[in-house]
């Protein structure tokens, strides 16, 4: 399966990006109270909406999302055009902003800043007996970069089911962090490793980042960074 995963630095609030948004989305754009995640919305859905434009051959200013979450029904929710053969998943962190689309296929994007620490407890939390073995004997450094190539992964296969954080995170194994993604066992019945594509991505310097996508395709991921 051919994925493209579009980076972007954030974009500037102005004009031409802001009347991309309807009205559901410029009251969330509104009610951030940071301009970083003013920013970091904003260029999300930009993102979604050029690549859905490109991808359905429709204009532009004609994309609608409805982002109704399942659980709540208020409009923060994965952005999708209900009947359309395409499947989003949005992931910012620090200054960089990331967008994957798969033809209808359930797919989970999630970039890290590289200098977060990861500390005693945030690894007992989040990694399986196995991965956290993969650590011992590790620098501190060694060790933050290696946990958060397995958070990243975890956070895409999470975001792939649209169950999140209710997969408790140690009931997932992946392979070592310096081998090539693989999910080996789950304790989720959501998540079948034969039924799982991950790969780790470039994504830019300063940071990680993974994709999950549930199918039994091999992924081959091209990453390209967009400059409106």
């Amino acid at each position: 399966m051919e994925i493209v995963v579009r980076w972007s630095a954030p974009l500037p609030a102005e004009p031409r990006f802001l009347r991309l948004l309807d009205d559901v989305e410029q009251d969330r754009f509104g009610a951030y109270r940071q301009d970083a995640d003013k920013r970091r919305f904003l260029t999300g859905r930009v993102l979604a909406k050029t690549v859905t434009a490109e991808r359905l051959g429709i204009p532009l200013e004609s994309v609608k999302f409805d982002a109704t979450c399942d659980d709540c029904g208020k409009p923060h929710g994965r952005p999708r055009i209900p009947g359309a053969d395409l499947t989003l998943s949005i992931s910012h962190s620090g200054d960089l902003i990331g967008l994957a689309a798969t033809p209808a296929v359930p797919v989970g994007l999630d970039v890290e800043t590289a200098t977060r620490k990861a500390d005693e407890g945030l690894i007992e939390y989040a990694l399986s007996p196995a991965e956290a073995q993969h650590l011992t004997g590790l620098s501190g450094e060694e060790k933050a970069r290696a946990f958060f190539v397995y958070w990243t992964r975890k956070e895409a296969v999470m975001k792939a089911t649209g169950k999140g954080l209710k997969i408790p995170l140690q009931s997932i194994t992946f392979s070592r962090y310096d081998e090539p993604a693989r999910l080996l066992a789950s304790g989720d019945p959501a998540l079948d490793p034969a039924r799982t594509s991950l790969s780790d991505l470039k994504a830019a310097d300063g940071y990680r980042a993974a994709i999950a996508v549930l199918t039994t395709e091999e992924l081959s991921v091209t990453e390209e960074h967009w400059v409106p």
